[in-house]
């Protein structure tokens, strides 16, 4: 063998063992969640895009869960291994519209192979605007990048995907929460925890912007929302439905009263009655959402919190859940029911 056959070969070696040592990283971390190993060094995961990251997740495994619980980021916040007696997959969203919602639980169905047993929805009362909820959206981008031929093995030489696995591979590694959102293999979302006082910052914050882009004047109140939960009820007469709102904490329920939404807070949550017939309501003030300790930014709450919805909603652990967070409001306990939150909105000012 000449010497330029020498250097060839040694190259191709080279290149192959480099390439591998890429892939095999990339593999080994998985941070677009395209295979389904766990272990220590990759047990902390940062948010690429969940939407890409949950289908993936659904589609490279045995999807075979009973029950699909969708709502925006604050409903990522939900263990789904906290619910008695149901087999959930938390398949939310940062920023989901509930125009989303028909895609979301058509491909759960899709990937199940027959209709889910029950559905849980977290409904966000600022997502009733028309402003937060004009756009058509679906997953259809997402499962076109993940129909792509080799999909998830071209990924394993991506650049991107190798500084995404770098960084995994640290958090893992350090087994630190750093982020707002991070996720273990489990699907299970955790939150930094803040110091007190970056929290109260961060509440202040959000509250200004609430009032001015989600409460103030522009708000406009979206009648689609009741026909789009008319559908899935139409599309899914099997299923069960169980709606909830997402608990915000007192201080931002307070803002919304002052704005002038409380008469839009009143009918968003008649609408959903009159489609499920009943919704579980914890926004308004009580014992959870006065702590302002439960929240990094008084929109947004920890998975503790998370943890109280979803022992309420399966009806376990009830002796952990304080009696005055959620309230299960049909037609006929509508107005007494807002009687005691518009109470309870006064003497908290």
């Amino acid at each position: 063998m000449n010497n330029y056959k020498v250097f060839i070969f040694t190259f191709l070696l080279l290149t192959i063992a480099v390439l591998g040592s890429f892939a095999s990283f990339n593999y080994l971390i998985d941070p677009l969640w395209t295979f389904s190993h766990s272990h220590t060094y990759n047990n902390v995961q940062t948010v690429i895009d969940e939407r890409q990251q949950k289908i993936n997740s659904i589609h490279y495994s045995d999807f075979d869960y009973d029950t699909l619980l969708i709502g925006s980021s604050r409903t990522t916040y939900i263990d789904q291994h906290q619910f008695g007696n149901m087999d959930v997959y938390n398949f939310s969203a940062s920023d989901l519209s509930f125009k989303e919602y028909p895609s979301f639980i058509n491909y759960a169905k899709q990937e199940r192979g027959k209709a889910l047993d029950r559905i849980i929805i977290g409904i966000d009362f600022f997502k009733s605007s028309v402003d937060q909820s004009s756009e058509e959206l679906s997953l259809e981008k997402y499962i076109t990048v993940q129909n792509e031929p080799f999909y998830r093995f071209k990924n394993l030489l991506s650049q991107d995907v190798f500084d995404y696995a770098k960084k995994n591979f640290r958090l893992s590694k350090e087994d630190k929460i750093v982020e707002l959102r991070n996720y273990n293999r489990e699907n299970v979302a955790y939150a930094k925890e803040l110091e007190l006082e970056a929290k109260k910052k961060e509440t202040k914050e959000k509250i200004e912007k609430f009032r001015k882009v989600f409460y103030g004047k522009t708000y406009e109140y979206n009648p689609e929302f009741k026909e789009v939960l008319q559908q899935l009820k139409k599309e899914n007469p099997e299923t069960e439905f169980i709606i909830f709102t997402t608990p915000i904490s007192s201080e931002l329920f307070t803002a919304l009263v002052e704005e002038g939404r409380f008469d839009d807070y009143q009918y968003w949550l008649s609408e959903t009655i009159s489609v499920f017939g009943g919704v579980h309501n914890f926004m308004y003030p009580n014992s959870v959402t006065d702590k302002i300790e439960n929240y990094f930014d008084g929109h947004h709450f920890y998975p503790s919190v998370g943890d109280l919805i979803a022992y309420k909603l399966s009806d376990s652990n009830s002796s952990k859940v304080p009696d005055d967070f959620g309230v299960y409001i049909t037609d006929d306990n509508f107005v007494k029911h807002l009687d005691m939150v518009r109470d309870r909105t006064v003497s908290n000012n």
